[in-house]
């Protein structure tokens, strides 16, 4: 893509969440909204959060993991600062949470709010940061390499026009053993050229949602560990004017993990490893969900690949789990589930995948 294809795109989204949008109510189609239902915490955190900054909204999924207390994040689009607003309530007083985006407009509404969370959180000062700036340059920003515990992406890396440029720089971000947890819109194939430079469509996040195989392999080359499912589903566009123009195209909201980790294999190995999740993540002291591949029961000894191993014992889930084994024998290959992302609706064409 020209410099100045580049340039009209950043400019249009710009347009499009400064000054078409002024609430998730102007939005016209699902792709930008959230549909799963918050955890009794989140939920109470969301209740705190100003009206305006909530009804200026446009994320896709939670993006709001676990063991968050006094973490360093940043949220990468943060638009008018919902998320990061959830965020500063959930890492505490001691953490601190950064939000950058390239649209005055919203940010200016993020930035009024800062007091008044820090008052309705009871801390003596805000623990949030908003920068302006394009999340595809983020090498221009005064961030320092290897200092984020976790960043956030909520529905908005689809609208850059250098995807692989943002996760080189979340690799980057992160520190050794550090998370990117996000969600966004995916296609099940690539987008035609002539649907990128429609502005409603861009807009809704549909015509620069990559191909999902794509975004395995631009992770990757990243340098950042395989990327794990959470969770998808699939979307009803609904809109006529806009499904008539995207036509068999299928889409998707997925929520991914990924993490910058030492060492990772190609593939899942087996090395007859297990892991025994230890109950003490607050918010989950029964289970815990890693990912589509694992969920983790309080006190059961679980099986687990060289690469899952590898994960919990780098990560800030270390001492939430108790680890057996190690890499002295090679079993084969691990027999994983593979990223299966849902374009179909339940009870449409067989049924939810």
């Amino acid at each position: 893509m020209d410099k100045t294809t580049d340039f009209d795109t950043h400019r249009e989204v710009q347009r499009y969440y400064g000054e078409t949008l002024s609430s998730s109510d102007d939005l016209r189609t699902t792709a930008c909204c959230t549909a799963a239902a918050p955890a009794d915490h989140i939920r109470l955190a969301i209740d705190a959060v100003h009206d305006e900054v909530r009804d200026r909204y446009y994320g896709c999924g939670l993006v709001l993991p676990e063991a968050l207390a006094g973490l360093k994040v940043l949220d990468l689009g943060c638009g008018a600062g919902r998320d990061v607003y959830l965020l500063s309530k959930l890492v505490g007083a001691t953490g601190q949470v950064f939000g950058v985006d390239m649209t005055p407009a919203q940010l200016k509404v993020a930035e009024q709010y800062r007091d008044y969370h820090a008052a309705a959180f009871g801390y003596d000062q805000s623990n949030v940061q908003f920068l302006e700036g394009n999340i595809e340059r983020l090498d221009e920003l005064p961030l320092e390499d290897a200092s984020f515990d976790l960043i956030i992406s909520n529905c908005v890396i689809n609208l850059a026009v250098d995807k692989a440029a943002v996760l080189r720089s979340v690799q980057r971000l992160l520190k050794p053993g550090g998370e990117m947890y996000f969600s966004d819109i995916y296609a099940d194939r690539r987008i035609p050229a002539e649907l990128t430079r429609d502005p409603v469509l861009y807009g809704e996040c549909l015509s620069g949602a990559l191909y999902w195989k794509d975004f395995l392999q631009l992770a990757t080359d990243s340098g950042l560990a395989a990327p794990r499912l959470v969770e998808s589903e699939a979307l009803d566009i609904g809109d006529p004017e806009v499904q008539a123009k995207t036509g068999e195209i299928r889409f998707c909201s997925a929520t991914f993990r990924l993490f910058r980790l030492a060492e990772q294999e190609p593939g899942a190995e087996d090395y007859g490893q297990e892991a025994v999740y230890r109950g003490t993540l607050p918010e989950s002291p029964e289970v815990f969900q890693l990912d589509q591949d694992y969920v983790f029961c309080r006190g059961e000894r679980t099986p687990v690949s060289g690469n899952t191993f590898r994960l919990i014992e780098q990560t800030r889930f270390r001492g939430h789990f108790q680890l057996f084994g190690n890499f002295n024998c090679h079993i084969g290959e691990y027999k994983s589930i593979k990223p299966k992302l849902c374009f179909t609706a339940q009870g449409q064409n067989g049924g939810c995948c």
